[in-house]
């Protein structure tokens, strides 16, 4: 039978190698979306709305909201090393922001197996819950970074 990985270790043993692989996403880093915090199931993000991230109403645009919650997202499902994706979201919009606001991303595992994890993913601007999100990875076969024999 084989041993249970222990993937806490994993994200503590390696955690310079997950955080570069995490910390370095193209499309965030456009957008100009900022890691603040990465934990072993949890990541924290940031981006200021700036002028031309707003819709027709001069709001920020949901994608924009959107693309800050994955990211987050990502992080957190990814934090351990084993290869994610994500399998299904959903997002409910409360609150406007407008440009010039700094919205934050706080991404919440709640629950993971061998196959799937679950996330809570929740967007502030100050203190002010503006969207919430649900969302579902799929956890692959194989790990992003180099295991040793004892991991």
């Amino acid at each position: 039978m084989k041993e249970k990985i222990d993937e806490y270790q994993i994200y503590e043993k390696h955690y310079d190698q997950i955080y570069k692989q995490v910390k370095n996403d193209p499309y965030a880093q456009s957008l100009g979306i900022k890691l603040i915090k990465f934990e072993a199931g949890f990541a924290e993000a940031s981006l200021e709305v700036q002028d031309h991230m707003v819709n027709a109403y001069g709001t920020v645009h949901g994608a924009v909201i959107y693309a800050l919650a994955d990211h987050a997202f990502s992080v957190a499902c990814n934090a351990y090393g084993k290869s994610s994706v994500g399998l299904s979201t959903t997002i409910q919009f409360i609150e406007a922001a407008k440009p010039g606001d700094k919205i934050v991303a706080r991404a919440s595992e709640v629950r993971r197996n061998f196959r799937t994890g679950f996330y809570r993913i929740e967007i502030f601007h100050d203190h002010n819950l503006i969207a919430t999100m649900e969302a579902v990875s799929y956890r692959k076969d194989h790990y992003f970074i180099e295991l040793d024999d004892q991991d």
